[in-house]
């Protein structure tokens, strides 16, 4: 297949430049809302709020202004809520593609230069197309055989136009983390080489091929779901070719009850589906919207668009199972251990904010009867944590979670009564005992810490006979360290300091203005002078106030 043709010089001027417009507005405007003095109303939770979710909407504008790229993009960067606020990254989860068509004589270009003698398989293709987004269209068709299939045909002049954006991608990337404050904390170039390869795979259809088919296979003994089956002599690198399978939208509540389906029936199929894909295969749908599920006649689910599909390792699914084991015993504090363990939390840092937020969220999960959008709460309670502070989520875990909570909403539309929890209990036991040799991991482990409490107990008598034995003779040292109490400290030096320099720039502020209106003017640019260092460092503390005060607006505070 010939290369794909450069892009003109125009473009490649003309795109860069309107790339950096972009991280340049989004910078500035992160820090201007990170500003209390540019609230001129004073500065407020929910104003703040407001400010991020108009930033957020802006920014989703531009990325579906910049085209395909940036449209994946912004899917991936919806799986980091430690790069983005809670705000944009909920927008950018609902980023849709929906772009004019492209002419039809084009899409039979493609197909005859990337299928060749083959394209003579197919008899009747649709002008009109079934769906057109910035990645594709869709057309149906029928082949010599009376087999009745569509067509995924990739955009014209894409692959060209991916690279040049990325390498922009990774320039803006090495800039900003060399940044003082930017960069601290955060691998923005790998972020960026993650982008690189999980986009260019996208532009490779035979791999999305293989998604469908694994994920058909998965399913196969089921005849509640249905998974279109991939035409592998009519497939190529931007051709894909799959079985059509029509269906209702699964939104559609009217069409269903139409139909002669069960709404409840539905959404319980759909969310049984989606555990199952989690809990017993490991290998699972990544973006499971409304627009690409579907119901069948005869009321199986249907899946369509295998792009974008998320795995668990084996290694996960296992340190998955400790935490929901740990979870269903509501202990805080080894869940927030375990966090620490597989990295999710970085180690040196005060744990008692979230472990309280922890067991806010545990007894907001746990606690019957189950709210209906209980998963859409914990994920924004998540988000709102996770930014700004050392957590580092696993992309995988906020794909799952946002697509539990797809589910959760599309329920709720389909049945008023829908509990995603409730289904979920009958496959929290299995993954519960997933993480170890067998079935009998869960009262194995219970027989450990049995065995660990029982030596404990044994051993207290001892221990309080030692303690009793030194304090006669003087010598025991009890060292305390209290978290909070320490912040809290730090904290009022802070503000002492703060106030004593205020002081001081008001005294020099007086003397400025006295000197000023003396006989010898001049004079007063030595107050001014001693005052500016003075501003700038009054100005830093004012900044590290703020940072620790965010720890205080975490819920159950």
């Amino acid at each position: 297949m010939a290369s794909p043709p450069a892009l003109p010089w125009a473009a490649r001027l003309g795109r860069p430049l309107r790339i950096w417009r972009v991280v340049i507005l989004l910078l500035v405007g992160l820090w201007w809302d990170s500003r209390r003095w540019t609230y001129p109303e004073g500065w407020s939770a929910e104003r703040l709020a407001r400010r991020r979710r108009r930033q957020a909407r802006w920014l989703t504008a531009e990325f579906l202004g910049l085209g395909s790229a940036f449209i994946k993009l912004g899917q991936i960067l919806s799986a980091r809520p430690d790069v983005f606020p809670a705000e944009v990254v909920e927008e950018l989860a609902h980023l849709q593609d929906r772009v004019p068509a492209f002419p039809f004589p084009v899409v039979e270009q493609i197909l005859a230069a990337e299928l060749g003698e083959r394209r003579h398989e197919i008899i009747d293709l649709e002008l009109e197309p079934l769906g057109s987004a910035s990645l594709a269209q869709v057309h149906r068709a029928s082949l010599r055989s009376g087999r009745q299939v569509v067509f995924k045909v990739q955009r014209p002049g894409l692959e060209p136009l991916f690279r040049l954006d990325l390498e922009v991608l990774q320039q803006v990337a090495a800039a900003v983390q060399r940044h003082p404050r930017w960069g601290r904390g955060r691998d923005w170039v790998g972020i960026a080489k993650e982008c690189r390869r999980v986009l260019l795979r996208e532009l490779d259809f035979r791999l999305e091929a293989e998604h469908a088919a694994r994920f058909r296979q998965q399913f196969l003994d089921d005849p509640g779901i249905r998974i279109p089956a991939v035409v592998w002599e009519l497939g190529s690198r931007r051709v894909l070719c799959l079985d059509y399978v029509p269906g209702i939208k699964i939104t559609d509540r009217a069409a269903l009850v139409t139909a002669g389906l069960d709404p409840a029936a539905v959404a319980e199929k759909g969310a049984a589906s989606y555990l199952q894909q989690l809990v017993r295969f490991g290998f699972f749908h990544a973006d499971p919207h409304p627009g690409n599920l579907a119901v069948a006649a005869d009321g199986a689910l249907i899946y369509y668009d295998f792009g974008m599909m998320g795995q668990l390792s084996e290694r996960l699914r296992s340190r998955i199972g400790r935490m929901v084991r740990l979870a269903a015993g509501r202990d805080a504090a080894g869940l927030v251990a375990e966090l620490q363990q597989a990295g999710v939390i970085a180690g040196g840092i005060d744990l008692g904010p979230v472990r309280r937020l922890v067991r806010l969220m545990l007894n907001e999960a746990l606690t019957p009867p189950f709210k209906s959008n209980v998963l859409e709460k914990l994920s924004g309670d998540l988000y709102s944590l996770v930014y700004d502070q050392p957590f580092r989520l696993p992309p995988e875990l906020i794909f799952v979670m946002r697509a539990l909570s797809t589910f959760e909403g599309v329920g709720r539309s389909l049945d008023p009564g829908f509990s995603l929890m409730a289904i979920a209990r009958p496959y929290l036991l299995p993954l519960m005992t997933a993480s170890g040799n067998g079935p009998n991991d869960l009262l194995n482990e219970l027989s450990r810490q049995a065995a660990d409490v029982g030596s404990r107990a044994l051993g207290i008598p001892r221990r309080l006979d030692e303690s009793l034995a030194r304090i006669e003779q003087g010598d025991l040292q009890v060292q305390i360290r209290a978290g909070e109490t320490d912040r809290l400290l730090r904290r009022l030096a802070l503000a002492q300091q703060s106030a004593g320099q205020a002081f001081l720039l008001g005294g020099l502020a007086v003397a400025a203005a006295l000197l000023a209106a003396s006989s010898r003017p001049v004079l007063v640019t030595v107050p001014l002078l001693l005052g500016l260092p003075l501003g700038l460092g009054w100005l830093k503390l004012q900044a590290r106030l703020k940072r620790d005060g965010r720890i205080d607006q975490l819920p159950g505070r």
